[in-house]
Formats: structure tokens, sequence, C-alpha cells
């Protein structure tokens, strides 16, 4: 299946069927996929938090709002993505630390402009913490969107959640004295038999292209 088609025939899963489950070779396919996902800068300002047992599912519960409860409860999977809130030199020193020894950058001339240069842009959104959240949100929503089109290319199904309380997943998660907060989570796993949302059952809609381009 090509990328249309996944974009084609992809969905927003509203019930799991909780009888089966990802294994984990698919789910460390997605998250190497993740891992892998583009960022500004490549910043990758973000962090994960994989709930796969029923215990940590369960942990997550409460900080779901209770029309998508029902929408996760059933879930293989949940997956929080994490924003970071400010950026200190350790966090640059890590990226371009893991770019010499990758091998992207090797002459020191090169290093010092790719060091400069990231300085440069994430701190234009570093004046407090909530532009800075909105700037690894951006971040984050674009690992979200790999992660979910991952799990399409297994024929896993996903829901992004964004009906969730932030200050109670901040508190779950155990972010308060951290650098990070909880942006959004996305649910994994296979459809439900009766799933109401399924594309033979509501056709996708979307605007057509004259619509959007100039």
């Amino acid at each position: 299946m090509n990328f249309l088609e996944l974009m084609q025939n992809r969905y927003t899963a509203k019930h799991y069927d909780p009888s089966k489950k990802i294994s984990e070779a698919d789910i460390a396919y997605i998250l190497e996929c993740a891992r892998l996902s583009p960022s500004s800068v490549n910043m990758q300002p973000w962090h994960l938090y994989h709930a796969r047992t029923q215990e940590q599912k369960d942990k997550l519960m409460p900080c779901i709002l209770d029309f998508n409860q029902q929408r996760v409860a059933n879930a293989s999977d949940i997956i929080a993505i994490c924003g970071y809130k400010k950026i200190v030199e350790s966090d640059f020193k890590r990226v371009l630390d893991k770019e010499i020894s990758d091998g992207r950058v090797t002459e020191a001339k090169f290093i010092e402009a790719s060091d400069k240069s990231r300085h440069h842009f994430a701190n234009l959104h570093a004046s407090n913490e909530q532009t800075m959240l909105a700037w690894s949100g951006a971040q984050c929503y674009i690992l979200l969107s790999t992660i979910m089109y991952a799990a399409a290319s297994l024929n896993i199904d996903s829901t992004a959640i964004e009906g969730f309380d932030q200050s109670v997943a901040n508190e779950i998660l155990e972010l308060k004295n951290t650098n990070l907060s909880c942006v959004c989570l996305v649910a994994l796993g296979y459809r439900s038999a009766n799933d109401s949302n399924t594309i033979d059952k509501r056709v996708k809609s979307r605007l057509e292209l004259t619509d959007i381009l100039n």
C-alpha cells in the first residue's frame, strides 16, 4: 500500500477490540519510526511515555476526558507525547554529540556551524515556557503523525487524543519538576468489529484541493 492509499484508508478508530494486542515487533517498528521523525533544526524536543500493560493504561485513564475514555480503554497501547517547556545547554549538547557520533557532522567548522544554527533557531522560541511549549508542541504533532501513519502501514489503528486534562496528565507522569509537559496522547490497537467510524460506514470527507491550494 503506497502512502496515498494509507491516507485514503486510515481513519480515527472509536472502539478497539480488547482481545487483540500489538506484537512486540510491531510496536518496536512504530517506536523506531517515531525516533526517526523530523523536527525543526533536529532538536527533537520531545519525550514519549509508553503505556502497554493494563496497569500502565489504567494509570493514564484519569487524565482522559469522559467522552474519550471509551475510545482508548480497550486500545492495545497508549503513547503520551510530551514537549519541552524550556531548553537547557545539555539538551543542545546531547543532540550535537549524537550527530557527531553518527557522522552527520565531522569537520570542526561544520560542528560549530550546526551547533550555532540550532541555538539560534531554537532560542527564538525560548523567551518563556508558553512560547517554547507552543514550538515544541508543533514538533510533537509531526511526531504524532509519524506514529499514526507508521501504525497504519502495519494495519494498526490509531486515535489521536486531545481531549485530556493536561495538568492531570503531567501529574500522573510526574512532570511537575521537569522541562516537559504532555501535548497529546495517541491510542493504538485494532478496531472493534462494531466500530461506527470505519470508512465503509462513514465516508472520509476532506475539502477539495482547489479549496486549499492557490
